[in-house]
């Protein structure tokens, strides 16, 4: 327990001061063993519009500091997360679920790292070719110079995930302070603790009061009041399209500024020539990381004829391989989901799959586990492309496994699908991969691979979402672009 907690439970982080909430506290529950946590802080409405108030409030200060100021404040905290990393990685385990490896690497680790890379300080302006204008209405003829400077947007709702309470938060907060901007959090409700230890290490790096906000709550009210505030004008959102479509609506009406990275159904297709043993360990991701609540996720299998049945054999084979259970324990590999509600979601799509007529290869069953909320790693083949299990996202670890003949089947099975984040293609014709790659309806293509650029910007097509972040991209979409002009 911190000094910013009380007997009763967490506080909220409003400019500056950790403060009382107004709704009391809700519960935190271990996935892994359904005792408590620790309590969370519900905010009041009028909570989350003071807490955008104080950010707006900080704005004018802070965005009008110096760059090396800014990198400063995000390198510092970037060293506190790293200096408690283990008793950060040993709560967002027990908030999250996630496997000692993951907790500690993919969510503390990552989330130093992102504050550790938007402490590199990158120009803001971009010098454009003069234009030699002819006189006209607007004056005599003249050389004109001109400038594109990047400024910040201004007050930044950043709504999280709860599949990652630190490299999330960390992916967007970082990049909004890096540019100038201050930011109210509203964190994930089924793991909102880590992000607050978050906050004290941006505290404890010396971030200006107001700069940076944390407000959490249960209740669906507390991200409304931080999507509606009169004060914010701009929300970054990870999460379902479902919920990204309301906020949209709400950003609509204010012509609020938004980022958002939705729901997806990743197509991964393996061509007849390609390594099966590669294809079969990064499709095998989704079981393996995360217990596949992971919006990137190869889940949806498209396999040439020649190969599918081999590949539906090894897929079945590597199940069996992965431990499942306690995610403190060593060699575990798959942990629980994060929820009660979202288990029984998951094991409810697996026996819509078996109503429509897919094969249950692997899995379908509950763990025998008397605590925990755990899925088993459930493999559906045989499958149709109008199957429901195939066409909407799951968000556990459940693969689904359709054939296709030739490549332009392949492309039209891989695009008949409403998302389009990443999709993944497995050939051993490297032409015929990165072909095949270009034409996908896709935010991003792994060839060969499941492995990522941390530079490469991320986002997606169709009902995936909207903007690109990542790298210098996510400096880019928290930033407004103003164009300066004049004559030469």
């Amino acid at each position: 327990m911190t000094g910013h907690q009380v007997s009763e439970g967490q506080r909220l982080f409003i400019g500056g001061s950790w403060v009382e909430p107004d709704g009391g506290h809700y519960e935190v529950i271990d996935p892994a063993t359904e005792d408590v946590v620790g309590a969370a802080p519900e905010a009041s409405r009028d909570q989350v519009h003071a807490a955008a108030g104080a950010a707006r409030e900080a704005f004018r200060a802070w965005s009008r500091t110096a760059p090396e100021e800014r990198a400063a404040v995000l390198r510092r905290a970037a060293g506190e997360i790293r200096r408690n990393l283990v008793p950060y990685a040993e709560l967002a385990q027990a908030e999250s679920g996630a496997t000692t490896g993951t907790a500690r690497g993919m969510q503390v680790g990552v989330g130093a790292a992102r504050f550790e890379r938007y402490a590199r300080v990158e120009p803001v302006e971009e010098p454009l070719p003069p234009q030699i204008n002819e006189a006209g209405p607007f004056g005599g003829a003249a050389v004109m110079g001109a400038l594109a400077v990047r400024r910040p947007v201004g007050v930044v709702t950043c709504i999280t995930s709860y599949n990652n309470p630190w490299a999330n938060p960390a992916g967007k907060i970082a990049p909004a302070l890096a540019m100038g901007n201050t930011v109210v959090v509203k964190p994930a409700p089924q793991d909102p603790l880590s992000v607050y230890r978050m906050a004290e290490a941006l505290e404890a790096a010396g971030v200006p009061p107001g700069v940076v906000n944390v407000v959490s709550g249960s209740r669906a009210e507390v991200g409304e009041a931080a999507v509606d505030s009169a004060d914010v004008d701009m929300v970054s959102f990870t999460g379902s399209t479902a919920v990204g479509r309301r906020i949209a609506e709400v950003c609509g009406r204010g012509m609020k500024r938004q980022l958002m990275e939705l729901g997806g159904k990743g197509a991964a297709i393996v061509f007849e020539d390609a390594d099966l043993g590669s294809a079969v360990r990064g499709i095998g991701t989704t079981f393996s990381f995360y217990s596949g609540q992971i919006c990137t996720a190869p889940t949806r299998v498209l396999a040439q004829r020649p190969v599918y049945d081999r590949l539906v054999t090894q897929l079945a084979a590597y199940i069996g391989q992965l431990k499942v259970g306690d995610p403190r324990a060593a060699g575990t590999v798959v942990g629980p989901v994060i929820s009660a509600a979202h288990r029984d979601r998951v094991e409810s799509y697996v026996e819509l799959g078996r109503k429509e007529g897919a094969r249950v290869v692997a899995g379908g069953e509950r763990p025998a586990f008397d605590r925990g909320f755990y899925v088993a790693p459930t493999l559906l083949a045989d499958c149709t492309s109008d199957m429901r299990v195939v066409r909407e996202e799951i968000f556990g670890p459940v693969v689904v496994v359709l054939p296709f003949d030739d490549e332009e089947e392949a492309v039209a099975l891989a695009d008949d699908s409403e998302y389009g984040l990443i999709d993944y293609v497995w050939s051993g014709d490297v032409a015929r991969a990165f072909r095949v790659a270009g034409r996908l309806r896709a935010g991003g293509v792994g060839v060969n691979t499941v492995g990522r650029n941390m530079e490469a910007p991320f986002g997606g097509f169709k009902q995936s979402g909207v903007g690109r972040d990542v790298g210098s991209y996510a400096l880019h979409a928290y930033a407004e672009l103003q164009s300066l002009v004049w004559p030469g």
